[in-house]
């Protein structure tokens, strides 16, 4: 339900994360040994958008146990830094760096809040910041997150952004009604138990306090941070059934059927900082 936000919003979610560590390093969802062999975390369309990363710097910011991240380096990125609020996650991520042999010159992993990443990460710019799915719904004020990501870019550098749309959020379960207000600017609170990578697991920390941002509002924030937006990218495909009426396709993303009307269910955005000129 749509509501102020609580006082207590920020340990109330960094409480849900931690509690959610290990049943995600656990799960099918991440098939962490099969990551281990080799299997590619990233999305076809990221790789595409993103490009060749051979040498650059790249940081994550909201990086999660750091499957992404660690995707990266194996894509030839020379160092990759993940950022996670949570500490149970970041433990993950460096244990899982550590098990592929990536040491901290390639693969670092620091313990801040977001907002708190130009103080916490070792350079003061990045190559690329990569911020991945499922990231911008856990922040609850936008302007300052585009500010705090668009001054780690590097002069001739940029800002990748895939994310779910916020518009499947203001649809019914069919994906066909739209039912609550996309532009709201409340918090939702909710108290489901489990979590996308194990809905049966048996949890305590089920609160969990979320903004949904508007397009249009991503794109404003990022422009007004001084980065210059390359393209805004929408996606017929989810990663995962977020209506009952989705077909999962052997790509392992779902889509609406055949003939039925679509809306987007993904989008990302690069944004640019402009390099600087000599003399």
């Amino acid at each position: 339900m749509y509501s102020p936000a609580p006082d207590d919003w920020h340990d109330t979610n960094r409480a849900r994360w931690d509690e959610r560590v290990p049943i995600h390093a656990a799960s099918d969802f991440y098939e962490l040994d099969a990551f281990r062999a080799g299997k590619d975390a990233l999305r076809a369309f990221e790789l595409a958008e993103v490009g060749d990363v051979t040498g650059k710097t790249l940081l994550h910011l909201q990086c999660h146990i750091g499957v992404d991240t660690l995707s990266w380096a194996r894509h030839g990125a020379a160092q990759v830094v993940g950022l996670d609020f949570s500490e149970p996650a970041v433990e993950t991520a460096r244990g899982l760096a550590g098990e592929l042999g990536l040491g901290p010159d390639r693969a670092a992993f620091v313990a801040a809040d977001v907002y708190d990443a130009p103080a916490a990460v070792p350079d003061s710019a990045y190559d690329i910041v990569y911020t991945g799915i499922g990231a911008q719904n856990w922040l609850p004020d936008l302007d300052r997150w585009a500010e705090t990501a668009a001054s780690l870019v590097a002069p001739g550098g940029f800002l990748y952004l895939a994310e779910f749309h916020p518009l499947t959020d203001a649809m019914d379960e069919t994906g066909s009604v739209v039912t609550d207000d996309y532009f709201s600017r409340d918090a939702w609170v909710d108290e489901t138990p489990g979590t996308y990578a194990d809905f049966d697991a048996p949890t305590v920390h089920n609160r969990s306090v979320e903004w949904q941002h508007p397009v249009g509002r991503v794109v404003t924030a990022l422009a007004a941070a001084g980065l210059r937006i390359e393209f805004l990218h929408e996606h017929d495909s989810s990663l995962f059934q977020r209506f009952g009426t989705l077909d999962r396709h052997a790509d392992g993303h779902y889509r609406f059927p055949a003939g039925r009307p679509r809306i987007p269910l993904m989008y990302s955005i690069k944004a640019s900082r402009p390099a600087e000129r000599q003399g």
